[in-house]
């Protein structure tokens, strides 16, 4: 694997990692709520975490029904003092979140899998389904700039007849990885500028659809194969130019 430099200013406003897993029908939102005894020393605070769901239906006359909404409590965010990191335990799986400043992805990775092991104790679920890692990063770019290639090397193109100012833009892409079997869904926008500078949004989410047993080492493997692909798709798209705006 290649050495990827490693920033003091890094664009990366939040990291993700995210665990789909089948738990057992035995496990319910008291259980769920225990996970936080290991660690309420890093981890004191706690809110429910919810979903709702609702549809509409169009009949062959045109008319609409409102089916109703559904959904409720499905787990519970606990989150640190500063609020910098979160873990969810759900109903349906796993999650932690780590807002900036980041560290490093050892470090990450680590709190990661003993909050995991933790979930899995508390749990028990019976199987994995699904992982993935999603990193946003937030490219501060001073103004006035002429062109987004100097700095990112994937951009919208607007034919050349045509005016070349641009006010925003929304693009994604799903990039798959054969070698892993892991497919990345890359989001590029723009948000207002703010007096002489142009935030350019990279969200960068790689996934796997898989099978895992929750305790086994080839799930955290399959995390540094998905950590070595957002990789790739970060470093080769970002120019020189921007990588010293990280500096």
């Amino acid at each position: 694997m290649p050495e990827w430099p490693r920033f003091p200013n890094a664009p990366i406003n939040e990291a993700l990692l995210d665990i789909r897993a089948k738990l057992p029908a035995a496990t319910d939102l008291a259980r769920l709520a225990r996970f936080q005894e290991g660690i309420r020393d890093r981890y004191p605070n706690r809110r429910e975490r919810s979903t709702w769901q609702a549809g509409l239906e169009l009949s062959p006359t045109g008319d609409v029904k409102v089916e109703p909404s559904t959904g409720g409590t499905d787990g519970y965010l606990f989150t640190t003092s500063d609020g910098r990191r979160v873990v969810q335990a759900r109903l349906d799986g796993f999650t932690f979140n780590w807002l900036k400043p980041y560290d490093r992805w050892q470090t990450f990775r680590k709190e990661a899998k003993e909050l995991w092991m933790l979930y899995v104790e508390t749990a028990a679920p019976e199987k994995v389904s699904r992982i993935a890692l999603r990193y946003i990063n937030q490219l501060n770019i001073p103004l006035p700039m002429k062109n987004f290639k100097d700095y990112i090397r994937t951009t919208p193109e607007i034919a050349p007849s045509l005016p070349q100012g641009l006010q925003n833009f929304l693009m994604r892409l799903e990039i798959p990885d054969p070698d892993s079997g892991s497919l990345a869904i890359v989001t590029q926008t723009m948000a207002p500028p703010k007096g002489d500078t142009l935030s350019l949004i990279f969200d960068i989410d790689v996934i796997r659809e898989q099978a895992f047993d929750p305790g086994s080492p080839d799930l955290w493997a399959a995390f540094d194969q998905l950590g070595e692909f957002k990789n790739r798709i970060f470093f080769f798209s970002i120019t020189e130019k921007a990588q010293e705006l990280f500096k």
